[in-house]
């Protein structure tokens, strides 16, 4: 079975939600759940597969741990594992940058040389830009907790069912 790690940060509860939901209904594996916040400099490399989330703040900021923890998403720690990203925003307030932050982490573990899987479609969504969006779509799952709260579930659950061929074998 493949060794999963869920790592995420989250200032106001969101994100740490988020995260606590997909592993629990994650069926069929086990996900070990880190906060950015603790996490050690190679904690990563102690999984074949990830799960990413983070919140985009203000105009399109990485949340503070994250801030803090981007430079060791390099090629020792990702080289070769599968990624699944998920990310939080206000699409409403913050329609110019909704979800930068996860285009952020994307880019840096595609350069790391990760493999993401895990798009999720931005047809659904009300915003005017976003550095998430790759080819039409979000380079991961995307969730409002602000303004779409009543849909997490729901996209959740989907999102699982999209991922899992990549993270059971």
């Amino acid at each position: 079975m493949q060794k999963i790690g869920l790592f995420y940060a989250s200032s106001t509860g969101n994100t740490e939600d988020a995260a606590k939901e997909i592993k629990d209904k994650f069926q069929g594996v086990e996900i070990s759940l880190h906060n950015i916040a603790d996490t050690t400099d190679n904690e990563m490399q102690n999984y074949t597969h990830l799960i990413l989330g983070v919140s985009t703040w203000g105009e399109g900021d990485l949340q503070d741990d994250w801030e803090e923890y981007i430079d060791n998403l390099n090629s020792e720690n990702l080289n070769n594992k599968t990624v699944a990203l998920f990310g939080l925003g206000d699409q409403e307030e913050y329609c110019d940058n909704y979800l930068d932050a996860m285009g952020t982490i994307y880019d840096k573990v595609v350069d790391s040389g990760a493999t993401v899987v895990g798009s999720w479609p931005s047809d659904e969504y009300e915003h005017d830009d976003s550095k998430a969006i790759r080819d039409g779509e979000f380079v991961g799952l995307a969730l409002d907790a602000d303004n779409q709260d009543d849909m997490t579930t729901e996209r959740i659950e989907a999102w699982i069912e999209l991922i899992k061929p990549y993270f059971i074998k």
